[in-house]
């Protein structure tokens, strides 16, 4: 007997050519949980994949493994042009360092290999859905590192920020220069009791953990806006 659906279910859409992945993704997210989609993709053109009509999402995830990095680049933006609050997976057999940094660039949100994947979708899935990141620690610090390195010392501008009082605004800008607590609080004059809880405040209201993963997300956000 089927299920009925629950209203309050995370919306899932699972894109990928192989129908094995897309049976094995689906019995990882057999549950109450998550209202999975599945999309088995007849082409991995990227001019056919930019054009593609896809079902409507929370979460993507999206299989790297069988389509070339233009595909995959093509599949993710066309889901981020028509839903541009979507969040996005990507998972492959293996990432390196080039495909990783490339895939987070375009605005993916969670990598998995698929070793991992069935012990760890299912976890991955909600974080992602609310903003947060499913990425190996390593792989992001590499990535921030790049990104600071990239600026030369400019500031990344976010103009999404959420409801900030002036203090956390400066102290973002400050995080986003890659400062210390002591750094932070020696520019303010203030104690670094008082920038953790500024810090603190800043991770709650962009809903992630860590200031990597906060320094990620303004990047991204700044990728995604067109230049004035």
């Amino acid at each position: 007997m089927k299920r009925a659906p629950n209203k309050h279910a995370l919306k899932v859409c699972v894109l990928s050519p192989h129908p094995l992945v897309l049976a094995e993704f689906s019995r990882a997210l057999d549950g109450s949980d998550f209202d999975v989609t599945t999309r088995q993709l007849e082409t991995t053109l990227g001019p056919e994949l930019r054009k593609l009509v896809v079902p409507r999402a929370t979460v993507y995830v999206v299989d790297a493994a069988h389509a070339s990095q233009p595909a995959t680049a093509a599949l993710i933006a066309n889901i981020l042009e028509n839903s541009p609050s979507a969040k996005l997976l990507v998972v492959a057999e293996q990432f390196s360092s080039a495909d990783s940094h490339n895939l987070l660039r375009l605005g993916a949100k969670g990598l998995l290999t698929y070793s991992g994947a069935s012990a760890q979708l299912a976890r991955a899935l909600p974080q992602v859905a609310e903003g947060g990141f499913w990425v190996p620690r390593s792989t992001l610090s590499e990535f921030i590192d790049s990104i600071l390195t990239d600026t030369h010392g400019r500031r990344l501008k976010v103009a999404s920020a959420k409801e900030l009082s002036r203090r956390e605004r400066e102290v973002l800008d400050t995080l986003l220069e890659n400062l210390a607590n002591k750094e932070i609080a020696s520019r303010f004059n203030i104690s670094e009791r008082t920038v953790k809880f500024h810090v603190s405040n800043l991770l709650a209201k962009f809903n992630v953990r860590r200031r990597a993963d906060l320094i990620l997300l303004c990047y991204q956000d700044r990728q995604a806006r067109p230049s004035t």
